[in-house]
Order: C-alpha cells, then sequence, then structure tokens
C-alpha cells in the first residue's frame, strides 16, 4: 500500500487545535473542503472522517500526479488490493498504460467507469477522503465522478487547495457541499504555539502576520525572533521557515502576478483601481490567479485588496534590492490619486539622506493625522524622523517624539519603540530625555514589557525635577491599576504625583494626576473622589493632556456610573470633536465607548449602536487592544440588536483581555459575558462567569457597587438557580455599601433582584409592591424600567395574577420597542402572547403534561440535554423531543425565551 494511502479509524488522536469545521458540513454526504496551502483543511478532513463512525480510505495526490492520467484511480485500487475489483481495474489501467491512445476513449473509458463503481460496491462501509484534490488527475476525476453517481450513500471529503472555487459539476456530486476552511482565531492560535511559549505581545503578531494559517503560524513561531520589529534602518524579515513557506505559494503564480503584488505589498492601503492603473487590462486576470492561489483577498466591499496573510506582502518587499524598491515606489507615485499617499511613495522612492524628504514625510503626516489617518500618520512621522539630520539634534528630537506620540495614538509599539531609540541613542538634555521615556510607555501601554526597568530609568533621569518626576509615577499608577489589578497602591501613586506636581507648579501634571487619583478614589469607594475630581476640573484646561484622560472625560464617566446619561452626554460630544481633530485613535474610541454607554443608558439604542459600531471599526483598524471595544459592542448589540454577536464580542474581549494581562478590562468583558448568559437563559453558565467576575473585583479592592453593575446580575443568577440564601447576602451587603456611598442609583436593580428572590420565596405581594416601586424610580432609564416590568410581569404571572401579568408585560414590550431594544422587545412579545393565549379562567400555563413541565423547568434554569436527561433518567432523544413539543404549545422558538416564560426548576 502507498505511503499516500492509508487506512484510518475513529481512536486516531485529534490534534491539539483543529480548524472550525462549519455544522453545515456535519451529516452531509460529500464535502469539499478548501482554502489556502496550510490553512488546515488536510485535519479538518480527518476530524469529518472520523466523525462519520467508519473508517477512512485516504487518497493523497501530488503535484506530479496531476500530469499521470489515471494516477488518482490507480491509487484507489491499490489501497484496496484484496478485492477483485481492485485487482481489474489495476490490470485495465496497466493495459491502458501499455498501449498507445488515451484513456479518455471511450471503449477505455466505459471500462474504467465500469470497474471503478464495481470496486465501489465491493468496497466495505467506508469514508473516502482525497486530499489535496486539486491535484486529482483530470482522467481520474472524470471516472470516480461517474462512479460515485452510483454509490449516493458513500461518504466522501475532498480537501482543495483554493480560494473560492465553484461546486458545480464538482466530481463529488451534484449535492456536494461547499465549506471554507476558516482562518484560526487568535485563541486557537494562542493554543497552537503554547508548546513555544511565546508572550502575549508576540502570539497576537504570529496570529497577524500568518493570517491565522496553522502552518506559516507554526514558522514564524519556530523561530528564535517570530518577526523582526521595524526597527532603526531594518525592515521586518520573516525567518527563513516561513520564507521557505511562502516562496512555495508564490511559486504558484506567474512573474507577473508576482510584480503586481509587490506593487500592493509596497503600498499601505491597495485597492483594485490602483492596480489596475498600475497593470492595465491584464490587471483582472492577473488578480484572479493571485486569488485562485490563495494570495489575495479581492472580494471586499470597498474595493479594496488584502494578503490572505501580511507575511505574503513581507517577503514580496524582503526580496527587493533598494534601486528595485525605489524605481517601484516611482510608479506608484504615478499611479496613485491620493496626496497623502503620493508624497509616501515620492519619499520612499528618494534617497535616504536627501533632506526634502524627511520634510515631506513631516508635511504629509500632519495631513494624514488630520483626516484620521492613523496608521498613515505613524509611519510618515517615522520617516520624516528617521530622515532627519543627526546635526540638527532639536528638529531630530521633535520629529521623533512626534513619531513616538503618533505610534501610540495608532497602538504600533514597534515602531513608538524605534523612534523613542533616535532619541535615546544621542546626547540629549535630562527633559528631552524624560518625554521620549514617557512618550514610549504611554506608546507601549498594556504591552509594556520590562516596565520596572522602564520606569526605574525614567525615575533616575527625572531625579531632582518633581514636575517630570510627577509625569512619571503618573504613568506608575495607571500601570498598577490595569496590569497589576492594585487600585490601593496606583491611588497612592497618583497622590505622590499630585503633590509633586503641585510642588513643581506644573499645573498640567496637577490635573493628571488629580484626575487619576479621582478615578481611582471612586473605584475603592473612597468618599473624597468627588472633591478630589471637583479640584482637577477647577484647574485651567491643558490640551497636552489626551482627551481620554481629562477630568471632563472622568466627569462624564461619574456621571454615568450615577444615571445621569443626559449630563453625561452633553460633556461627551465636544469631547468626541477634539479627540478627532487631534487624531488620538486610542482617546477617540474611548469617547465613543463612553457615549455609546450614555445612550444606551437613556435608550437611544439607535444611536448606542452607531457609537459602538464606529468604536468597534475604528478599533479593528488599528493596533488598539480590542477589549475596551469589545466591552461596549458586547453590551449594546446585546441590548439593541442581536445577542449572538454580542456573545461573540465579549467572548473575544476576554481572550484580549487574557492575553494583554488587561485585569480592568477582564473583568467588564466576564461581566458583559455573564450578562447575556443570564439574559440569554443559561444561569448556570452565567454563574461561573459571574463568580469570576466577583473574584476579580475582590482581589482588585473595587469598592464602589456603581462603577460595575455585576452584583444584581449575579443576585439574580443565584434565584434562578435556587440558591437564595446566598443571593439574600450578596443582596444585604451591597444594599448596605450603596446606601453608605451614596449610590442611590445601584438600588433599583438591587430591589429588581429582591423582588424576585421574594417571588421565589412565594412572597408575590411583596414582590410587585418591590417592582412597581422600582419602576417608578426608573422613568429615566427606559430599559432598566422595561427589565423591571418584564420582571413583574413574571412574578404577576407566578401569583396567578393575569390581568396584572399582561399589563406589565404590554408595557415592557412598549418601551422595549419603542427604544429598539430588539432582542428585550421578543422576550416581551413571546412573554405577552404566552399570557393572551391562556383561556380566561384557565391555568397560568398551557397544558403541559407533568413531563414535559419538569423538563421546561429544568431547561429554563439553564440545564444541558444530557443535565435533564440524567435528572429525569431518560434519552437525551426523549428530552429534545420533549422540548420540540413544549416549544410548539408555548409558541417559542428558544431556551432565551423559555427562560423568561417557565419559572426555573430549583437544584
Amino acid at each position: 500500500m502507498p505511503d499516500s494511502a492509508m487506512w484510518t479509524n475513529a481512536s486516531l488522536q485529534a490534534s491539539t487545535v483543529l480548524p472550525v469545521v462549519p455544522d453545515s458540513a456535519h451529516g452531509t454526504r460529500r464535502v469539499v473542503l478548501f482554502g489556502p496551502p496550510g490553512s488546515g483543511k488536510t485535519t479538518a478532513a480527518g476530524v469529518l472522517g472520523r466523525q462519520s463512525g467508519l473508517p477512512v480510505l485516504r487518497l493523497a495526490p501530488g503535484p506530479q500526479d496531476a500530469r499521470v492520467a489515471c494516477a488518482g484511480l490507480l491509487e484507489l485500487a491499490l489501497a484496496l488490493p484484496a478485492l477483485p475489483a481492485a485487482r481489474e481495474l489495476t490490470a485495465a489501467l496497466d493495459e491502458t498504460a501499455g498501449r498507445s491512445g488515451s484513456p479518455d476513449d471511450a471503449g477505455r473509458a466505459l471500462r474504467l467507469r465500469r470497474l471503478t463503481a464495481a470496486l465501489l460496491r465491493e468496497a466495505p462501509p467506508m469514508t473516502l477522503v482525497v486530499d489535496n484534490a486539486q491535484w486529482l488527475d483530470h482522467a481520474s476525476a472524470a471516472v470516480l465522478g461517474w462512479a460515485l453517481r452510483l454509490a449516493p450513500d458513500l461518504p466522501v471529503i475532498a480537501a482543495e487547495r483554493a480560494w473560492r472555487p465553484g461546486v458545480a459539476g464538482h466530481w463529488c456530486g451534484e449535492d456536494t457541499c461547499a465549506v471554507p476552511i476558516p482562518p484560526l482565531t487568535a485563541p486557537q492560535v494562542a493554543a497552537l504555539l503554547s508548546p513555544f511559549r511565546l508572550a502575549p505581545r508576540e502570539v497576537t503578531r504570529v496570529h497577524a502576520h500568518s493570517g491565522g494559517n496553522p502552518a506559516l503560524a507554526l514558522a514564524l513561531a519556530g523561530a528564535s525572533c517570530p518577526l523582526a520589529d521595524r526597527e532603526g534602518e531594518g525592515e521586518p524579515t520573516l525567518p527563513p521557515a516561513a520564507r521557505r513557506l511562502v516562496g512555495e505559494w508564490l511559486g504558484e503564480v506567474p512573474a507577473q502576478v508576482q510584480e503586481l503584488l509587490t506593487f500592493a505589498a509596497l503600498d499601505d492601503r491597495p485597492d483594485l483601481e490602483l492596480l489596475a492603473r498600475l497593470a492595465g487590462p491584464a490587471a483582472e486576470a492577473l488578480l484572479a490567479q493571485a486569488e485562485a492561489a490563495g494570495l489575495l483577498d479581492i472580494g471586499r466591499a470597498d474595493g479594496s485588496v488584502q494578503f490572505t496573510a501580511s507575511a505574503i506582502g513581507t517577503e514580496l518587499t524582503t526580496r527587493l534590492p533598494g534601486d528595485a524598491r525605489r524605481l517601484l515606489h516611482a510608479r506608484l507615485v504615478e499611479a496613485s490619486n491620493d496626496s497623502v499617499r503620493r508624497d509616501r511613495h515620492t519619499v520612499l522612492a528618494a534617497d535616504d539622506t536627501d533632506p526634502r524628504s524627511a520634510q515631506r514625510a513631516a508635511r504629509a503626516a500632519v495631513r494624514a493625522r488630520q483626516r484620521g489617518d492613523h496608521a498613515l500618520a505613524a509611519e510618515l512621522s517615522f520617516l520624516a524622523a528617521q530622515r532627519t539630520s543627526h546635526d540638527d539634534s532639536g528638529l531630530l528630537t521633535e520629529r521623533a517624539l512626534t513619531a513616538v506620540r503618533d505610534a501610540a495614538h495608532y497602538g504600533d509599539l514597534p515602531r513608538g519603540r524605534a523612534a523613542a531609540r533616535l532619541v535615546l541613542g544621542h546626547d540629549t538634555t535630562p527633559e528631552q530625555r524624560v518625554d521620549t521615556l514617557i512618550a514610549l510607555i504611554d506608546a507601549s501601554g498594556r504591552h509594556l514589557h520590562g516596565a520596572d526597568e522602564l520606569f526605574a530609568d525614567a525615575l533616575h533621569t527625572a531625579a531632582g525635577r518633581p514636575g517630570l518626576t510627577a509625569q512619571i509615577l503618573i504613568r506608575q499608577s495607571i500601570w498598577a491599576n490595569v496590569n497589576e489589578g492594585d487600585p490601593r497602591r496606583a491611588c497612592a501613586l497618583a497622590g505622590q504625583a499630585t503633590a509633586l506636581a503641585e510642588t513643581a507648579g506644573d499645573t498640567t501634571a496637577t490635573v493628571m494626576a488629580l484626575t487619576m487619583r479621582a478615578r481611582l478614589q471612586r473605584v475603592l469607594g473612597h468618599a473624597d473622589a468627588e472633591t478630589t475630581l471637583g479640584r482637577a476640573l477647577s484647574l485651567p484646561r491643558a490640551a497636552s493632556i489626551p482627551v481620554n484622560g481629562t477630568p471632563q472625560h472622568l466627569a462624564a464617566r461619574h456621571a454615568l456610573f450615577d444615571d445621569r446619561p443626559d449630563e453625561a452626554r452633553t460633556v461627551l460630544l465636544p469631547l468626541l470633536v477634539e479627540a478627532e481633530r487631534a487624531g488620538d485613535a486610542e482617546a477617540t474610541v474611548d469617547i465613543l465607548r463612553s457615549l455609546a454607554e450614555a445612550e444606551l443608558r437613556a435608550g437611544r439604542c439607535a444611536r448606542a449602536l452607531h457609537h459602538a459600531d464606529r468604536a468597534q471599526a475604528l478599533t479593528d483598524g488599528t493596533a488598539l487592544s480590542a477589549a475596551p471595544a469589545c466591552y461596549t459592542s458586547a453590551l449594546v448589540e446585546g441590548t439593541a440588536r442581536r445577542t449572538d454577536l454580542a456573545l461573540v464580542h465579549a467572548r473575544h474581549g476576554v481572550d484580549t483581555a487574557l492575553q494583554e494581562d488587561n485585569k480592568v478590562f477582564l473583568s467588564r468583558n466576564l461581566f458583559a459575558l455573564g450578562h447575556l448568559l443570564l439574559a440569554t437563559g443559561r444561569p448556570k453558565e452565567a454563574l461561573e462567569v459571574l463568580e469570576e467576575v466577583r473574584s476579580l473585583e475582590e482581589l482588585q479592592q473595587v469598592g464602589d457597587p456603581s462603577v460595575l453593575r455585576w452584583h444584581p446580575e449575579l443576585a439574580e443568577t443565584f434565584v434562578a438557580l435556587g440558591r437564595l440564601d446566598q443571593a439574600q447576602s450578596l443582596l444585604d451587603d451591597t444594599r448596605r455599601t450603596a446606601t453608605e456611598l451614596g449610590r442611590d442609583a445601584v438600588l433599583p436593580p438591587l430591589e429588581r433582584a429582591q423582588a424576585l428572590l421574594d417571588a421565589a420565596r412565594g412572597h408575590y405581594d411583596t414582590a410587585a409592591r418591590r417592582l412597581t416601586d422600582a419602576a417608578d424610580r426608573l422613568r429615566h432609564l427606559p430599559l432598566e424600567r422595561g427589565r423591571t416590568l418584564l420582571a413583574l410581569s413574571h412574578t404577576e404571572r407566578r401569583g396567578r395574577r393575569r390581568a396584572s401579568a399582561r399589563a406589565a408585560a404590554q408595557s415592557a414590550a412598549d418601551l422595549f420597542t419603542a427604544h429598539q431594544a430588539h432582542p428585550w422587545a421578543e422576550t416581551a412579545t413571546h412573554t405577552l402572547r404566552r399570557l393572551e393565549a391562556v383561556p380566561t379562567g384557565g391555568d397560568a400555563h398551557p397544558r403541559l403534561t407533568s413531563a414535559e413541565q419538569r423538563c421546561a423547568e429544568l431547561a429554563a434554569a439553564g440545564a444541558s440535554n444530557r443535565d435533564i436527561a440524567t435528572t429525569l433518567t431518560v434519552s437525551i432523544k426523549t428530552v429534545e423531543a420533549t422540548l420540540t413539543r413544549v416549544y410548539r404549545k408555548l409558541g417559542l422558538h428558544s431556551r432565551f425565551q423559555l427562560a423568561h416564560t417557565v419559572t426555573p426548576a430549583r437544584e
């Protein structure tokens, strides 16, 4: 038996990380898996084959086989040597090879078809897997396709190297399901690379450069330095193994295609129009070849083109000698319609020592910054600094600091560090050195490695200069809060910074230090937080403070914490204009996030979605951390649009925060995830997540319950799972703290949770009074009022007051619909329909059998089908059938609706 054909069985262990096989592929008889080289098609084919429960026969033609007629049929016959039909087919193929003429001749073709069909009939039950099916020779594909039509029950899985193949007329059959193999996600790449013990930042970079391609990710990770930083004069260079792999991919397309791809690699944002101007009428055909080879994605809605892995562009530019690169940039100058990009190419086409190129780059960076093109501004300002003469140290330092700050705004850490070295590597004043180190710290953000050494260097340089020392301590305070999760130490550092800044008479540093201290005092639950913030607001506003670090932004955040969304919005709108004019992507994202939360609290869901979508898009288009935008997107999306997408955002935010060791946004994204799981009827899963939030918040010594309102969500989860004493204890503790701090805004959600607890204990009148009072106090927050009315409807129904339950559900549905909170409106509408469907004088529940009722209650409590089957001592199929009847009787479509319709069972 040749090595390419082997029997495997379902007991083989899968790889540590498997590609995500879409649900549409499972249970399908004929599947074509397609994707670029190294995407995991072979692994996915193996997974599907083993899941079929049958032995797997694997064929794997190579590139040399594509030119040999009937090589695929011979491989199939040799894989089944014990079968008479296989021996006959082998003999027929030998006879064909020994005669002149083509196997496509009618007589020989018919014989091969008959013998192949007979072989498939004689073969034992199996799944046929054809790997590298793009190299299956034409004659074999034609014969096999005909024979497979006569064996419709034979499962076939083909794995093809293609970017976007069609399945019409595919040899697998007319009903073939084409399944793209998606790139690995960031968490999957992290799992794949876990044996390499890379830092989270390196894993993130490998994922970006590999495009989620497993083979390329492994090649990048296997080097001591996965991808060289853009440092100094150097260009990014792939490690040898990655270069060989990408070189193989590029070798599949002719030189003309590679030349056009090189132009795309040299432009920072290539599009179809630019490449058409460069290649002329041949552009469409050349791009189609690049796409078919899996090198380029040309189907983007905005007309731009993108390499399937950025390492492809890196390899193309690395191959170019300096003179050749400058000539290509000169051609791009002529082809580009964008003035800023023309300037970029003009600079890169010029000699490195030309002083005019530095000035041109600096001017172009200003224009890029003004129009919000943060990535281009960061590159151009760095080019300006690189090409400034070292003899003009003042101008060099000024431009290098600008480059560091532009890199910080975009989140481009390697370029920020390279720009900082232009200053630190030369004789500079202590002030310039400290300014550079501070800019580098700001650029590094959550990716600040060697933080202790860097802070120590900055503090040593700033010794005896209280204003400079204060600036460094402010950054240390931020680091201690976000990365160390120690707001108490962070608050102490902010206090020291305040004292030093006031001593130095540095108003800017004083404002920044006071703002940071007020932020931390609020988190810790200190009573003087507002006094400290008031001091910061009373001082003159400095233009050099990032907009998201101003006391005005913090005042808006405090207004949000206190449920004053309109006040917050009034402050935030002018701050958004400032952030956008400054070209500060991170500040713009933060202000947009705050605006989204303000609009959501006020019930303006459409506006909240607009701001959240903008924040997410800006984050996705830069190198900024995804964790903050994901948190806001999860909250807004889950309330206003789709809970499934919201869950994706929340989980991505959790993964990112874990990778970056960002404890603040780990708590927030976990909270969003727990909230969504509870809202979609999965209290068991919600409990695990919200308990983790509780632990994190306690470790971080968060003392103010208004900052992150996980308390009522966890209490409701306890109630849903029948843990009533735990719910009561949490509510009592939180209510006591909120009252002591004067956080009245926290109390209505706590009252809602308390009312649900009262109802669970059978105190329906008390619960209804609590909910009615809470709803009255929430008239300025329509969505919170709607949730409370929905809880009132649930309580009244349990108390068998159907008319009151219907009125409350109707009011909730009207509120959610008016404010475009679509998931909540759907839940309220289904609750209302159920109540209206019950005959007058009938039971509050539609007629469910006792088995259906028990099954529904367990499902509403978050139990899985397997858990329900174990509890009721029935099969999983019985549970599925029972729940199907329950959904039909109640007019429901999901467990989300079931959880809001049926009283959950207590554990």
